[in-house]
């Protein structure tokens, strides 16, 4: 399988710089987005420091290293050990400077492997899965409230105060050791792929953003739309989002009039 991909990340309309990181590779197959935190520029240091440890580690070809779950995949098992290796680089520059204390990120990536997609996730930043007019959010978000109602059920979630709602419970670089949360699944042709920040997921709907890649055309105008969208409802946050198109090699498309047909299919 092939994948097309295209992102964009924006500062939003209400932030004073973008902490938010994407990262694009057709070549290998790989996609991620991550987004900062700290105080002056250190969430953009987190997150770019992250992204840059995760495009590496895959150009030089590196093999999984560590603790190697059997169950998953080699692929599933690189995205893991680029994710601990992007927290422990972001724990010790942040240990490092004082200016640079306590920063942290999140890290949301996927690679495609022949006909497997593998992911990885730290944080709130969500992966989501386009399939035959449907959309499903493969990834859950560290954060307080959607752990809260996965013990207690959805009214005590809902009954949190707004500012906890979005704490985040797990992310790279605030502790020496990091749970990374992985999965697999098998890919066919005309999937369509997600990644994005909250910026996003929190200004549109996912009704929204189905409708919006379905109808996009191609991966870029994707991207631009949905952040476009995002700005219109109100820009609260920096957005990130990143569409990729699965298709088989020898079904690729002459013209970008098929491909936009396809695309919509």
């Amino acid at each position: 399988m092939i994948l097309t991909a295209g992102g964009k990340t924006d500062r939003g309309l209400v932030r004073p710089g973008n902490e938010d990181s994407i990262y694009v590779n057709e070549k290998l197959r790989l996609v991620a987005v991550a987004d900062g935190m700290g105080g002056h520029a250190s969430g953009e240091t987190a997150s770019k420091l992250a992204a840059g440890i995760i495009r590496d580690y895959f150009q030089k070809g590196r093999q999984a290293t560590g603790s190697y779950d059997s169950s998953y995949s080699d692929t599933t098992n690189r995205l893991k050990a680029a994710v601990l290796l992007a927290n422990k680089t972001v724990y010790e520059t942040a240990r490092s400077s004082t200016e640079l204390s306590g920063m942290g990120t999140t890290v949301a990536v996927a690679a495609l492997h022949e006909n497997r997609l593998s992911y990885a996730h730290v944080g709130d930043s969500r992966i989501y899965l386009v399939r035959s007019g449907s959309i499903e959010q493969l990834t859950d978000d560290h954060s307080y409230a959607p752990e809260q109602v996965g013990r207690n059920g959805a009214d005590t979630g809902a009954a949190l105060p707004s500012d906890m709602k979005n704490i985040l419970t797990r992310a790279v670089g605030i502790e020496a050791d990091v749970d990374v949360d992985l999965g697999e699944l098998t890919v066919f042709e005309g999937d369509l792929l997600l990644l994005c920040t909250d910026g996003l997921y929190n200004m549109v709907s996912d009704e929204e953003i189905l409708e919006i890649v379905l109808r996009a055309g191609n991966v870029r105008a994707a991207s631009e739309i949905l952040i476009d969208t995002a700005n219109e409802n109100g820009g609260m946050d920096n957005i990130s989002a990143i569409v990729g198109y699965i298709h088989e090699e020898k079904k690729w498309y002459s013209s970008w009039s098929t491909f936009i047909k396809a695309f919509r299919r």
